[in-house]
């Protein structure tokens, strides 16, 4: 009887596919838990009968203070009234009660910049209320208005003012009012996770793995998953180490694997999006035509006319812009000549720097004045210069010093 004990222990351990299955189940499981611990926290509204979001598009909005214009990228507000306001309003119907959530899909939001929500209900028409936003990495901060007393009743109408000044554009997608159920919270986080990230210029170093911004970065949530899961295991492994393993440490590593395995998994199918995007955009085309149809094909354009009209090289070129990307790109699209532009901060050449025969492109960039009638450029306050117009173009002009 002694001697069958070994081969009846032995008997009952698990199969390596039932433990790999245990080790998923587990995984599973404490996905779950943490989802449900998640939407606990961050959903106080009806898990069910929710009412639906309610989306407001850029050709819904009305800009009754400041400019803007409709791109395809949405409402681009170009500048403040001269109050350093901008007005952006919409009318609405809904339930208050029904939405606990206003969210604005902005960018390009200086930090300096204060946002405040307006409203107007049916039980006091004749105020408006409102609610200071808070602006973070050039984005609005969705407002949680159901804990404001004022937010009562039917809301019929809303409107965004920000105040300050900016020179650099801000779009607006849109905006949105959300009952903040378990069902759009989890759909929303889905969205964020497994939204498009284009390549950009720290793609190279790092990718957010989906939206720039997120409430919840699905690697934080996977790090918490395979800490839960770990724990879990290590329990269950000390309770039945005939079904899950007697090694403890290949079971806790392999859950660590899963939650590596569904990052890589989802950055990989980023880059097969990726692929298709730049196919689309590039394939089939000439060398030049892909410069045009690159991010700064705008730029390209400009300097393939700035260079019909320069010289053959060498020749001393300035390369002047507010943006440090177009400076940088605009210098090296016009090598091989001798082109001068400062890398790191945004700013004109001195005026003694130049001398007669030397050229100046400017591109989007303020301060530069010209007086053609007497052909007199000046920057910076500094003393005018003779120089003559050479091109002049939507957001750059070429000048020869003269």
């Amino acid at each position: 009887m002694a001697s069958d004990s070994p081969r009846a222990a032995a008997q009952t351990l698990a199969s390596p596919a039932m433990r790999s299955l245990a080790l998923a189940a587990v995984f599973l499981a404490s996905a779950a838990l943490c989802m449900l611990g998640y939407l606990a926290l961050a959903a106080p509204g009806p898990w069910f009968g929710a009412a639906r979001t309610l989306h407001w598009n850029p050709d819904e909005l009305t800009v009754t203070r400041g400019s803007a214009l409709q791109t395809r990228e949405g409402l681009v507000i170009t500048a403040p009234d001269a109050t350093s306001t901008v007005v952006i309003a919409f009318n609405t119907s809904f339930r208050s009660r029904d939405y606990a959530l206003i969210a604005w899909d902005a960018a390009g939001v200086p930090d300096d910049v204060e946002a405040t929500l307006l409203w107007f209900n049916d039980y006091a028409s004749s105020r408006t209320f409102r609610r200071t936003l808070t602006v973070e990495a050039g984005r609005i901060a969705p407002a949680f208005v159901a804990q404001d007393r004022d937010w009562l009743g039917r809301i019929d109408g809303m409107a965004l003012v920000l105040q300050g000044s900016f020179t650099e554009p801000i779009v607006l997608r849109g905006a949105a009012a959300k009952p903040m159920s378990a069902g759009q919270v989890l759909g929303d986080r889905l969205e964020e996770w497994f939204a498009f990230e284009p390549w950009n210029g720290t793609s190279i170093n790092t990718l957010t793995g989906g939206a720039h911004m997120q409430d919840l970065p699905l690697p934080a949530l996977l790090a918490a998953i395979a800490v839960v899961a770990a724990l879990a295991y290590a329990g269950l492994a000390r309770w039945k180490p005939h079904f899950f393993g007697p090694v403890l440490g290949a079971g806790v590593a392999g859950l660590f694997v899963i939650a590596w395995l569904i990052i890589d998994a989802r950055w990989q199918w980023n880059l097969l999006r990726q692929v298709r995007a730049t196919d689309a955009q590039y394939a089939g085309k000439s060398w030049h035509d892909r410069h045009l149809a690159a991010e700064d094909g705008p730029l390209f354009a400009f300097i393939e006319k700035v260079r019909a009209k320069l010289p053959a090289p060498p020749a001393r070129v300035f390369m002047v812009a507010d943006a440090h990307y177009f400076r940088e790109r605009g210098a090296y699209h016009l090598y091989p000549y001798n082109v001068y532009f400062d890398p790191w901060a945004n700013s004109m050449p001195p005026p003694s720097a130049v001398r007669p025969g030397d050229y100046l492109v400017v591109y989007q960039s303020r301060g530069v004045q010209y007086d053609p009638s007497r052909q007199r450029l000046r920057w910076d306050g500094s003393a005018p210069i003779d120089a003559e117009l050479l091109l002049a173009d939507t957001g750059g002009a070429l000048f020869q010093i003269r």
